[in-house]
């Protein structure tokens, strides 16, 4: 089964990084986020990626590109213009790279990259979010529902520290800081569909979120798989730090896989 990536955004809410590159090369812990999330499908048994590529997406090609050499150790013969490799680590990934476009909407994203998909299902996921989700529990759920598609399910974790406070009293009789599942189920990507489900967009301008979605919630061919784990976006600076610190600490819950 193929993964889509959307990786095409310029990253609005993120300027400090994104101004130089596309939002889903911004790194976690010397690695970029978009790596984060095929090493989440890799754990899976998944390894054939699509990559919807738009805002910059020479930076994605080029990481690319250069992936073998990076993660190697070579020596250079310069005279003689010869490269010898002695070790290596490379994924077992395929990646097909895809312009999409720059000014590009969700949906027409998708709609581009039909002809790779043909007649399969596929999962499809944004280029800045992770998760401890299973994969394979998802697929499944998918298989049973028997819908057009189906969308992971989450709930944002609190921002903020919840506590007690009686009317009219000054102690505090209980806190909670940061809780989560305060807020109500969200759409948190990690979808797997069908694809009938290209029927649903017309171009560029489809916001995949918008009427293809709503269509398939009215035809009833849109399920929720719930996810009560980890996931959080990287949506602002203060996201990208967060998943730093979890990183650097050795306690960033979507590392699923062994090194």
């Amino acid at each position: 089964m193929k993964v889509v990536i959307l990786a095409g955004g310029s990253g609005t809410r993120i300027t400090e990084e994104s101004a130089i590159r596309p939002k889903p090369m911004i790194e976690i812990g010397h690695r970029p986020i978009l790596w984060h999330i095929m090493k989440i499908y890799t754990a899976h048994g998944l390894t054939d990626f699509i990559i919807c590529c738009g805002y910059k997406g020479h930076v994605i090609k080029e990481y690319f590109a250069n992936y073998f050499l990076r993660n190697a150790d070579v020596a250079f013969d310069v005279k003689n213009n010869q490269m010898e490799v002695h070790r290596h680590s490379v994924e077992p990934w395929r990646v097909t790279l895809v312009n999409t476009g720059e000014g590009t909407m969700t949906g027409g994203r998708i709609k581009r990259i039909q002809s790779y998909i043909g007649r399969e299902s596929f999962c499809l996921t944004y280029g800045d979010g992770v998760s401890d989700v299973n994969i394979r529990a998802l697929i499944d759920f998918h298989r049973k529902q028997k819908t057009l598609a189906s969308l992971t399910a989450v709930q944002l974790p609190g921002r903020f520290g919840v506590f007690a406070l009686e009317k009219g009293e000054t102690t505090i009789s209980s806190f909670v800081e940061k809780p989560s599942g305060e807020s109500t189920w969200i759409n948190g990507g990690f979808f797997v569909l069908e694809p009938q489900i290209f029927d649903y967009i017309e171009g560029d301008e489809t916001v995949w979120e918008l009427q293809p979605m709503e269509r398939l919630a009215q035809e009833q061919q849109l399920s929720a798989f719930r996810h009560s784990g980890f996931w959080r976006p990287m949506d602002t600076l203060r996201d990208k730090i967060v998943l730093e610190e979890m990183w650097e600490a050795n306690k960033a819950p979507w590392k699923i896989w062994n090194e």
